[in-house]
């Protein structure tokens, strides 16, 4: 694999055959976003006839990829029996349509390969039924075990550093579901791909997603300019929306996952609500929009599965349905990178591999970019973390997860703060 070497400045990290990676280019900014659009549809529970479950999956399957050790999970009439986790990877591969409006961003020298921009998991429990999705940042630094080549002529030389972004580039989906699954200890059943332009779809079908900025940001990198206070984004607005780092928070693209998050749970509840789901034709509009973006694993890609997957789904309730971003923090010998806290990440896998519902007890956002509201839309004046409270009994089947830990259900209301 040839690249250009890392920007003047970087650290460039250790790794098993020193291979070089190009840094990403400006549009991989918006790759970001795109897990959301199977994760909110799934999580929705959105629920469809068979006939229509078999044609929206003529746009679902095709291409679909074939992960290690996949024997093809044999589909059954019913709900999906157990707990099973499904990995979201959102690429930042510049599409054709968009070359025109970026430019340079599609075409200049960084502009080839496609890296994992977005990674989540989503975990959802036996019953009763709880859905967990991860968010892992991109520039998380994590070890890349040996990964099967696409022409099937072995496998990749193991790496024991590197940015979780690039195994997308190194070796597709199956080399982020492995190194996912190396790194949680959580086998992946399922597994898709998510081209950025399903977001603008999504939004568009579901007639706009409403967030709420405390006040007015403006960002000409994402382009995006929206005033203080609640509204509806869809489009372009929406996706530069969930693109913006700069402008709010800290800056950083910890509080770029946070924003997201606001974004999705709004777009749950969006999803879940009787004007959706009393509406056939706003539903096809949103399963096509979709999967016409989405590559999934070969485990994934029935009609029958997306049904089962839909009945398992679809009664979650939304306090039971929790964003959440993996532990990290900044390494002090190159701040573009983050460090995992594998301690307060551990606590968080063995809770879900244990099926136990957990208790956020850290804030809503690593990179200060969103507080939590009241139901009424009036900014919190602060979203600090929820000390437990002494002598305080919790049930048995709850952990309470370290602080080092952010995120918000999908019932909360959260705000984003613009970076001062």
């Amino acid at each position: 694999m040839h690249s250009t070497p890392p920007p003047a400045g970087r650290t460039r990290q250790t790794m098993a055959r020193h291979t070089r990676f190009r840094q990403p280019h400006p549009l991989a900014q918006i790759g970001r976003a795109l897990a959301l659009v199977l994760a909110v549809v799934l999580v929705s529970g959105l629920s469809i006839g068979g006939f229509a479950a078999w044609d929206l999956s003529r746009n679902f399957s095709s291409g679909a990829v074939a992960l290690p050790g996949d024997e093809g999970l044999p589909p059954a009439i019913g709900e999906y029996e157990g707990a099973f986790n499904l990995l979201l990877v959102g690429t930042d591969k510049c599409d054709p349509a968009w070359a025109g409006q970026f430019g340079e961003r599609c075409q200049g020298p960084d502009s080839q390969g496609e890296r994992n921009d977005v990674t989540m998991l989503m975990h959802v429990s036996e019953a009763p039924r709880r859905a967990t999705i991860v968010s892992f940042p991109r520039d998380m630094i994590v070890p890349i075990p040996s990964c099967p080549r696409a022409d099937g002529t072995g496998n990749h030389s193991a790496m024991s550093a590197q940015p979780l972004n690039v195994t997308l580039m190194y070796g597709g989906l199956p080399c982020t579901v492995l190194t996912v699954e190396k790194f949680t200890g959580m086998p992946i059943e399922f597994a898709a791909t998510i081209d950025w332009m399903g977001v603008i779809n999504l939004s568009n079908a579901v007639g706009g997603v409403e967030v709420c900025v405390s006040d007015a940001i403006v960002d000409r990198d994402a382009g995006l300019n929206i005033p203080a206070g609640t509204q509806e984004l869809s489009g372009e607005q929406a996706l530069a929306f969930l693109r913006t780092r700069h402008a709010i928070g800290d800056g950083s693209d910890l509080g770029r996952i946070s924003n997201q998050q606001q974004f999705m749970s709004s777009l749950v509840r969006k999803l879940s609500s009787t004007e959706v789901l009393t509406d056939p034709a706003a539903l096809f509009r949103l399963a096509y929009a979709a999967t016409d973006a989405v590559t999934p694993s070969q485990s994934l890609a029935s009609p029958t599965r997306m049904v089962q997957l839909a009945l398992t789904l679809k009664d979650i309730n939304f306090d039971d349905i929790v964003f959440v971003q993996y532990p990290t923090g900044y390494d002090a010998d190159n701040p573009n990178k983050v460090l995992p806290k594998r301690d307060a990440g551990d606590a968080l896998f063995a809770a879900l591999a244990a099926g136990s519902a957990i208790d956020l007890t850290g804030g809503t956002s690593a990179g200060k970019s969103t507080i939590e509201v009241p139901q009424d839309g009036t900014p919190a004046p602060t979203d600090a973390p929820v000390e437990p409270v002494p002598g305080e009994s919790v049930a048995p089947d709850r952990v309470q997860l370290p602080s080092d830990i952010t995120g918000q259900t999908a019932n909360q209301r959260t705000c984003t703060v613009a970076n001062r």
